[in-house]
C-alpha cells in the first residue's frame, strides 16, 4: 500500500494577541503565506508539482473567509494552477488537514500536497464567526436541554471530575513555560521556525524570530495570584460544586501563527529527490461528550494506538495541545503517558495556541522532538470544540 510521508514542516513564530502582539499587524493571508513560501523554499520543490493545499482555520470570517487557503497559496507565489481548500474541525483543523492530505496520498488522489493552518486571533477574534447567533439549532437544544457550555467551563468540569487542585494546574502550567524557555535557550526551535518581518506600531518592519508568550520567570506562586477566568453567577448556579481553578495562567493564550507540512509518498519523494523526515503511521478521529467537550483526546488516543498495534509505552514523544492544563492532566491520568515525554519543549500554555494553525504546529514540533531525542514514534492529539479530537502517530525516518 502507498504510504504517506512528511518531507518537511515549518512554522511561524507565534505572536500574542492584540493590542501589543508583534504579528497583529500582519494580515492572516500573509501570515499563512509565509509558512507556505518557507516550506517550498526549504524543500526546493517545484511548486507546480503541488496537487493541493489543505488548510485549517477556525474563524472563517472577515480576513480569514472566502476559502482563505486559496488566497494564502496565491500570496505565497504558488502557481495559479495549484488549488487550495480550507477545512474546519475547530482547534484540530490543521491536524485534520494533515489527515486529509495523508488520506489523499495513500488513496492515490495526490502525489504532493501541503497541509497547513493559520489563525490571526488578533484580527479575527475567537467566536466572531458566531456573532451572537445560535450555531446549534433547536434539535441540538432538545438533545441537551440543560444547555452546552463554553470551553472554560468544560475545563472546570474536567478539573472537578478528575479532582485536580489549583496548585496542580498551576504547577503544570509553570513547567510548560520553563520547558519552552529552556527549549528556546537551547536552540531546540531553530530548525522549525521561519522568522518573518512584521510592522510595529510605528509602521517600521521588525524581524520576529521567537514565540512571544513564553514567560521564563513564571512560577506556580505567580500563577496562584490570578483570579478564576470563567466564574460567573450563571455558572455558579448551574454548577455549585466547581472549584473555579481555571485562570488565564493555566489556559492557552490568544495568539497569531501559521504552520505547514509537505506530504507525499515515499515513492514520489524518491522520484523528486526529496528526503522524508517521518512516516504518518496511523491517524484517527473520535467524538465524546460535548459538555465536557475537551476529553475527546482520551478515546482518540486509545483509538489510534489500537489501529497502530502499539502501546502507550511504545511512544517516545507526545504533543498534546495545552488548551487548558486540566485537559492534559486528565489525558495523562487516563492513558498512562509518562509526563517526561509529554510536550517536552513546552506546550500551548507557553508557546501559544493559534487555533487553526495549532495542529500543524504540534506536528512540526513533534518532528523536531523525535529528531532531537532519537525517538521512533510520536503521537499528537488535539481537543476540539463539540467533543471531538484528532490523534496522529508518526514514525521518524533515518
Amino acid at each position: 500500500m502507498t504510504d504517506a510521508v512528511i518531507v518537511d514542516a515549518v512554522r511561524t513564530p507565534i505572536g500574542k494577541g492584540k493590542p501589543n502582539g508583534t504579528l497583529a499587524g500582519v494580515h492572516p493571508v500573509d501570515l499563512h503565506a509565509h509558512a507556505l513560501r518557507s516550506l517550498v523554499e526549504r524543500t526546493g520543490l517545484d511548486p507546480a508539482r503541488i496537487d493541493d493545499v489543505i488548510s485549517g482555520a477556525v474563524g472563517q470570517i472577515g480576513e480569514q473567509s472566502m476559502n482563505t487557503a486559496r488566497w494564502a497559496a496565491l500570496a505565497a507565489g504558488l502557481p495559479e494552477s495549484v488549488p487550495a481548500v480550507t477545512v474546519d474541525r475547530q482547534c484540530g483543523s490543521s491536524q485534520q488537514a494533515v489527515h486529509f492530505a495523508a488520506q489523499g496520498v495513500i488513496a492515490g488522489a495526490y502525489d504532493v500536497v501541503i497541509a497547513s493552518g493559520v489563525e490571526s486571533m488578533s484580527r479575527v477574534p475567537m467566536g466572531s464567526q458566531v456573532a451572537g447567533r445560535d450555531p446549534f439549532g433547536p434539535q441540538v437544544a432538545a438533545r441537551y436541554p440543560d444547555g452546552l457550555v463554553p470551553q472554560g467551563i468544560s475545563a472546570e468540569l474536567i478539573a472537578a471530575k478528575w479532582g485536580f487542585s489549583r496548585t496542580q494546574l498551576d504547577e503544570f502550567s509553570a513547567e510548560s513555560h520553563q520547558r519552552a524557555a529552556k527549549a528556546w535557550a537551547d536552540g531546540k526551535f531553530a530548525g522549525e521556525v521561519a522568522p518573518l518581518k512584521a510592522p510595529g506600531p510605528d509602521g517600521t518592519l521588525r524581524e520576529i524570530t521567537t514565540d512571544e508568550t513564553v514567560r521564563p520567570g513564571t512560577t506556580p506562586e505567580i500563577l496562584a495570584g490570578l483570579k478564576p477566568a470563567f466564574r460567573a453567577d450563571v455558572w455558579e448556579q448551574r454548577f455549585p460544586d466547581l472549584g473555579w481553578h481555571i485562570t488565564a495562567g493555566n489556559s492557552s493564550p490568544i495568539n497569531d501563527g501559521a504552520a505547514a507540512l509537505l506530504i507525499t509518498s515515499s515513492e514520489t519523494a524518491a522520484a523528486l529527490g526529496l528526503r522524508p523526515r517521518a512516516r504518518i503511521h496511523r491517524f484517527a478521529v473520535a467524538g465524546d461528550d460535548p459538555l465536557l467537550m475537551l476529553t475527546g483526546i482520551i478515546p482518540a488516543t486509545r483509538k489510534v494506538l489500537a489501529r497502530a498495534g502499539l502501546e502507550v509505552s511504545d511512544i517516545d514523544a507526545f504533543e498534546v495541545n495545552e488548551a487548558f492544563a486540566s485537559v492534559v492532566l486528565a489525558w495523562q491520568q487516563e492513558v498512562g503517558a509518562d509526563p517526561a515525554k509529554v510536550n517536552v519543549n513546552g506546550g500551548a500554555i507557553a508557546l501559544g495556541h493559534p487555533l487553526g494553525g495549532s495542529g500543524a504546529r504540534l506536528a512540526t514540533t513533534l518532528l523536531s522532538v523525535l529528531e532531537q531525542t532519537g525517538g521512533r514514534y510520536g503521537l499528537q492529539t488535539m481537543c476540539e470544540a463539540g467533543g471531538l479530537a484528532n490523534a496522529t502517530i508518526i514514525e521518524r525516518l533515518d
